[in-house]
């Protein structure tokens, strides 16, 4: 059944490339604050070693993920086979913000395609890589990647979009401090 292993192996790292879609995990440190999980897609996830990661962080109407790493910096990162053989990985560790401007964005940058609506880079060192057997995963189809978040982004410009996080992502819905190069 499952495993535990020292980082992202090459096997790992093969398979991870593979997968069309992860989910990103955080929570404040108040009991009474909003765990998240958000989906993510597209060309956005990068493994830069066995225990360092990055994904890149669009523009969207929360900033939940990017406020808890401000605070705590604890995430995990989980892939699921949708297709193939049953299979799950788990990677939990230390996340960091990286904006515009920040010192390392541009090298993390470069790892990805350009993307309209990047607002951060998500660095992440892995402290712990398990996977587990996936069984009761359903089985889904791959049709295609989605384009409405690119478009909607390139209607509202590089202001638009300026305007538009400083207006949804200052903060998260528990008012813990988001983005801060706006």
């Amino acid at each position: 059944m499952g495993k535990t292993y020292d980082g992202i192996t090459p096997e790992l790292r093969e398979w991870i490339a593979a997968q069309h879609m992860f989910f990103v995990a955080t929570a404040p440190l108040a009991a009474a604050g909003h765990v998240n999980c958000s989906p993510k897609g597209g060309d956005a996830f990068r493994v830069l070693g066995p225990c360092e990661m990055a994904y890149a962080d669009l523009t969207g109407s929360g900033a939940e993920t990017v406020a808890h790493l401000r605070e705590n910096g604890r995430i995990v990162v989980m892939f699921c086979a949708f297709t193939g053989g049953p299979k799950i990985v788990r990677l939990h560790g230390r996340g960091e913000v990286l904006e515009p401007g920040d010192a390392g964005f541009e090298r993390l940058r470069s790892h990805f395609p350009d993307m309209q609506g990047l607002r951060a880079i998500i660095r992440i060192e892995v402290t712990r890589v398990s996977d587990s057997c996936g069984y009761a995963v359903p089985r889904y189809d791959f049709v295609e990647p989605r384009d409405v978040l690119d478009k909607w982004a390139a209607a509202k410009g590089d202001e638009g979009l300026v305007e538009y996080r400083r207006q949804k992502n200052r903060e998260s819905i528990d008012g813990l401090p988001a983005l801060k190069n706006l």
